[in-house]
């Protein structure tokens, strides 16, 4: 195990039994920490600055603005400093209040801080730090100017002087205080990345670096066949999908109300990426690159491998057309054949037997009416039919499905909501 020297300074007073020297566990905690604290005296008072960090290699890159403090006090001989972090991974609560503690991961660093003058050394840190928010980013976006350059200052730390310290498990209370009739344990904290939210005017997809990372049966990614491709639905795809589904008659049956500009399109869209039992599709025609619809996969159940699809919204003039059939297969092939589903249902308005006609030509069963299962965008009551597909009965549909696709016919214009 490769560590760093310990100093007196990195050496812990309290509780040194938790510190730690150890090199792969002081880049750990420096890489998954996105604020550090620098600290360093100015004028003989102390000071503090919160900054942003990223480390390449064994050497901690500091960000700052060419006017700061520490830049200008670094400039002459370097700049003597300490920069910590901290990340809390739970609150430890004890049955005495003397006793409550965090569990937690943090680092100390010593040295001399210097600037960062070398033009290929601050390229290297500068693209460390902006991939250190989105891995990926670097590439992603404009780089700076001149100018802005200019602005913009490094200081780099070795990290030859740091140390670790680290606090994990549950509580510790003192022997008389173990029969106490009060609530012991840890309550865990995570930072964990929600959704991204795009700037007004976005019309660029959301990139793949920045979805967040989850299991495979909530992020698919896209599914191609010949004739369509399922992307993942994005903000920027809501004037092609208002374009496409701007029909009364595609809404008739649909438990949301028709939109009526491209503005309420992005609303549905927002709700649709927003509800955490779904997951949205945008589907595009391969041939025109025109977006034709919007389908989705919900009641993701990976413990019992079951899954539904729905929330189907074609525009009329691809209803019965190979697109839609393969848009059905590629679904229910990645549903059995990739996820390992056992099960997919299908849930539809009872007046809707367009669409159930099309579910049964899918080869689903049906299973039986769910009465008054939801509100439909009118406020009445909806009774629900209910179909289902099971893996036993997929090879067969899979056959039956990809023969109508390789001799051009389509077989469903089903249009489910759940």
């Amino acid at each position: 195990m490769e560590t760093y020297q310990q100093t007196a300074r990195s050496t812990p007073r309290r509780m040194p039994e938790r510190a730690s020297y150890d090199v792969e566990l002081v880049h750990e905690v420096l890489d998954e920490a996105y604020v550090c604290h620098l600290g360093y005296v100015a004028d003989g008072e102390p000071r503090v600055l919160p900054t942003l960090h990223a480390r390449v290699g064994d050497t901690l890159y500091l960000h700052g603005s060419t006017g700061s403090r520490p830049m200008l006090a670094a400039r002459t001989e370097g700049l003597p400093v300490c920069v910590a972090v901290t990340i809390i991974d739970g609150l430890v609560l004890a049955r005495s209040q003397f006793n409550h503690s965090a569990n937690y991961r943090s680092v100390i660093v010593h040295g001399i801080a210097r600037p960062v003058a070398d033009e290929d050394e601050r390229a290297r840190a500068f693209a460390a730090l902006v991939d250190k928010v989105a891995p990926g980013r670097d590439a992603d976006s404009r780089r700076p100017s001149r100018r802005e350059s200019a602005q913009t200052s490094l200081l780099a730390l070795p990290l030859a002087e740091a140390s670790a310290k680290v606090r994990r498990g549950g509580p510790k209370d003192d022997p008389e205080d173990a029969s106490l009739p009060h609530w012991a344990g840890v309550v865990p904290l995570v930072l964990t990345r929600g959704l991204p939210v795009p700037a007004e005017a976005q019309e660029v997809p959301l990139p793949g670096y920045l979805r967040p990372d989850s299991d495979p049966w909530r992020h698919p990614g896209a599914l191609r066949g010949r004739h369509i491709v399922l992307e993942p639905l994005d903000h920027a795809h809501a004037p092609g999908l208002f374009a496409a589904l701007d029909d009364a008659e595609v809404w008739t049956h649909l438990t949301i109300p028709r939109p009526r500009s491209v503005a309420q399109t992005a609303a549905i869209i927002a709700a649709a990426l927003a509800d955490p039992d779904r997951v949205p599709f945008v589907q595009r025609d391969v041939a025109t690159g025109r977006i034709v619809g919007s389908t989705s996969y919900y009641a993701v159940n990976p413990v019992q491998r079951g899954v539904a699809i729905g929330h189907t919204m074609i525009g009329r003039p691809w209803w019965r057309s190979a697109v839609n059939t393969e848009s059905k297969l590629l679904m229910l092939r990645h549903a059995f054949d990739t996820l390992g589903a056992l099960r997919v249902e299908w849930h539809t308005d009872v007046r809707n037997e367009r669409s159930q006609r099309a579910i049964e030509r899918l080869g689903a069963q049906r299973e039986g009416v769910l009465r008054s299962h939801r509100q439909r965008a009118d406020g009445s009551r909806r009774d629900t039919v209910l179909y289902s597909m099971i893996i036993d009965e997929w090879p067969a549909a899979r056959d039956r499905l990809a023969a109508a696709l390789d001799t051009g016919g389509g077989t469903c214009s089903a249009s489910p909501t759940p």
